[in-house]
């Protein structure tokens, strides 16, 4: 996903100091990245770090490490948070890490795993979801590491697949959503499993008409997270938007860039933050390549 996102810049031209202008705007003086209330946030933290080394600039590693020693081992945190706090370690480096952190973070990361093989975040869920499970086997990579048993993760997507050729987030759904089968994609492929022909025909069938990708069927708005989720699932399967197709897509991120640097998330969204900015990138890059 960086190696796809730091090819952005180039795409965005003149914009491009703009946007890395409101990225470094966005760190907070503790050190994390602004949620959209101004505080810092380890979900965010996460978006601000991944979208800055898109344009290759070093965040102030010391004010971050502070931040992130704040959370200790992560206790109390969930699986979405916990993944974050993985991930800002791995991006700023292992070598920082308080001795013993990198163990007891994995070994937190397995509390969330289902029986089933895959993670959730909520605790009372018996079944993983494709989220959780991308998830966890982001943070375990950042750290170095793989999950044990990963060939577990296949058999709980197996649960979670729909019959018209997708993934969702719960068993025995009749249809399938995007994000979900985009997780899917991407953990299949990390695995290196085969997947389906159907499986990119069914996210090209998401495209919205007047650009970027929708998060269910028929949804009436497309949105940047979707889009850009989608973008890297068909790029894993080797499926390619025609000229038209990624000319309308482009259209799209156009109409929700900001001239103060950000992206919104979608056409009735107020707000700016780091989050939506790296999908932005993320999407940009891929229909440049």
């Amino acid at each position: 996903m960086l190696q796809v996102a730091r090819v952005a810049p180039k795409a965005l031209e003149d914009a491009s100091d703009l946007v890395r202008d409101f990225l470094l705007s966005q760190q907070h003086p503790d050190g994390g990245f602004c949620d959209r209330d101004g505080e810092s946030d380890l979900y965010y933290t996460v978006f601000g770090l991944n979208a800055l080394a898109a344009f290759q600039v070093e965040p102030e590693r010391n004010a971050v490490e502070k931040f992130l020693l704040k959370f200790e081992e992560g206790e109390g945190l969930d699986l979405v948070h916990l993944s974050c706090l993985c991930r800002c370690w791995g991006t700023i480096g292992q070598n920082r890490m308080p001795k013993g952190l990198r163990k007891a973070l994995l070994s937190r990361l397995e509390a969330f795993r289902k029986p089933c093989g895959g993670w959730d975040n909520n605790p009372e869920r018996e079944h993983g979801t494709a989220y959780g499970s991308f998830l966890a086997l982001g943070a375990y990579q950042d750290l170095g590491k793989l999950p044990p048993k990963p060939l577990r993760i296949l058999q709980s997507l197996k649960a979670l697949e729909t019959p018209d050729h997708a993934w969702n987030n719960h068993p025995n759904l009749p249809v399938g959503s995007t994000n979900p089968t985009a997780g899917a994609v991407v953990l299949l492929n990390n695995l290196h499993l085969p997947i389906n022909d159907e499986v990119g025909k069914w996210l090209r069938n998401q495209l919205h008409p007047q650009g970027g990708f929708v998060a269910v069927p028929g949804a009436p708005m497309p949105d940047l997270l979707t889009t850009a989720t989608a973008l890297h699932a068909l790029a894993a399967l080797e499926v390619r938007l025609t000229e038209e197709e990624t000319e309308r897509c482009l259209d799209f991120i156009d109409t929700l860039w900001d001239a103060t640097g950000g992206f919104h998330g979608n056409w009735t969204d107020d707000y700016l933050d780091c989050e939506y900015t790296f999908y932005g990138l993320l999407a940009l890059g891929h229909l440049s390549l």
